[in-house]
């Protein structure tokens, strides 16, 4: 499956599921999105980071550490295109 159609199934589905169970009207997708491979070997880091986002984030902001992530990575980016 292209990243592409993965992205529309997942947030359609979601934003429909959002609206319908919670009934939070006002929720919506931003318009983008970033997708980004990650090597298996590293699966028990990453399974690690996602169990412990929340608290991450209380003191790295997401946009913070994805700004960190495109610097590290040497990938080129215009900010009038990566926030919504």
């Amino acid at each position: 499956m292209a990243v592409a159609d993965a992205v529309r199934f997942v947030k359609s589905n979601s934003s429909g599921w959002m609206h319908d169970e919670l009934a939070l009207a006002d929720f919506r997708w931003q318009d983008g999105y970033g997708a980004f491979a990650v090597s298996y070997s590293n699966i028990d880091q990453v399974k690690s980071y996602l169990a412990n986002q929340e608290q991450h984030h209380r003191r790295v902001s997401f946009q913070e550490e994805f700004l960190e992530f495109l610097r590290r990575h040497d990938v080129q980016w215009d900010e009038r295109y990566v926030w919504d």
